[in-house]
C-alpha cells in the first residue's frame, strides 16, 4: 500500500472513531444524522472512483470508473457495544468502468524451467459493472454530522475485451481469459451531512478481481484499493 493511500485510510479510520464518540448538546431532533437513523431513510446519489492494484504485477494497473448508488437503512438501531448500528442494503450501478494496464508488450514466462517470451496484450478497458449486494453497518453515534460505516459488498464487470490483459492470441485479443469478472469487496467510510438530508460521502474499499474461471486462465487482479467520492440524496 503506497503511502497516500496509507494516509486516506488512516484519515477515514480517525474521522469515524471521531464521529462515533462525539457529543452534541443539541437536540437530535436536528441532527440530520438522527433523522436518517429514526426514518430508515432511503438514499440514491453519484459518485466517481479512482483506484490501483496492489502487489507484484498489478501495481501498475489504474481503475476509474463513474456511476449511481442506491439503498435503504433497514433496522432501527441495534445495541452491541462500541459495534452498535443499524444495517442498511445497497446496490450500485456502474456505466462507465476503465482500466489501465501497460500498454501491449512481450513478456518473459517460466513453466516447467523452461523460459520463453510470448506477446502480452495491454492498454485501456472500458466495460459496466454492477455491484446487486451491498451489506452495510452505519454505526450509532452522537454526531449530527459524521456518519461512519463499514461494508461487505459482491458485484459483476463486463469489458468489451477479455480483462485482465493475457497472452495475445489472433486477431491479435488477449486470451484465455474473460469478458466476465466477479468483484468481491470489503471497505469503511463516512457520510459527511453538509445539511438536511444531503451528505458528502468518502470511502475505501479492498476489491479482488477474478472471472472465476469463466477462462482458461484466471490470472486476476487479487487485491485493488478503490477510493470513492459521492453525493447522496436522502429521502
Amino acid at each position: 500500500m503506497t503511502p497516500t493511500a496509507k494516509f486516506l485510510v488512516f484519515t477515514l479510520l480517525a474521522a469515524g472513531a471521531v464521529a462515533a464518540s462525539a457529543q452534541t448538546t443539541q437536540s437530535t431532533e436536528n441532527s440530520p444524522v438522527a433523522q436518517v437513523r429514526t426514518n430508515k431513510s432511503w438514499e440514491f446519489g453519484p459518485f466517481a472512483n479512482y483506484g490501483n492494484g496492489i502487489g507484484g504485477d498489478r501495481s501498475n494497473y489504474h481503475f476509474f470508473f463513474l456511476g449511481l448508488e442506491a439503498g435503504k437503512v433497514l433496522t432501527p438501531p441495534l445495541h452491541a457495544g462500541i459495534l452498535s448500528g443499524q444495517f442498511q442494503y445497497a446496490v450500485n450501478v456502474i456505466p462507465f468502468w476503465q482500466a489501465y494496464t501497460p500498454p501491449p508488450h512481450i513478456q518473459t514466462f517460466v513453466y516447467q524451467g523452461v523460459t520463453y517470451e510470448q506477446p502480452v496484450g495491454g492498454g485501456t478497458y472500458t466495460g459496466a459493472s454492477i455491484t446487486p449486494a451491498i451489506f452495510r453497518w452505519n454505526f450509532l453515534n452522537h454526531s449530527q454530522h459524521w456518519q461512519p460505516w463499514f461494508q461487505a459488498a459482491g458485484g459483476l464487470i463486463y469489458t468489451t475485451h477479455k480483462f485482465p490483459p493475457d497472452v495475445l492470441v489472433p486477431p491479435g485479443t488477449p486470451g484465455g481469459t474473460s469478458v466476465w469478472n466477479f468483484s468481491p469487496q470489503g471497505g469503511i467510510g463516512i457520510h459527511y451531512f453538509t445539511r438536511e438530508k444531503r451528505s458528502i460521502d468518502l470511502g475505501v474499499n479492498a476489491v479482488h478481481i477474478s472471472s472465476a474461471s469463466l477462462g482458461d486462465r484466471n490470472p486476476g487482479v487479487n487485491a485493488s484499493l478503490q477510493f470513492q467520492v459521492g453525493y447522496t440524496f436522502w429521502k
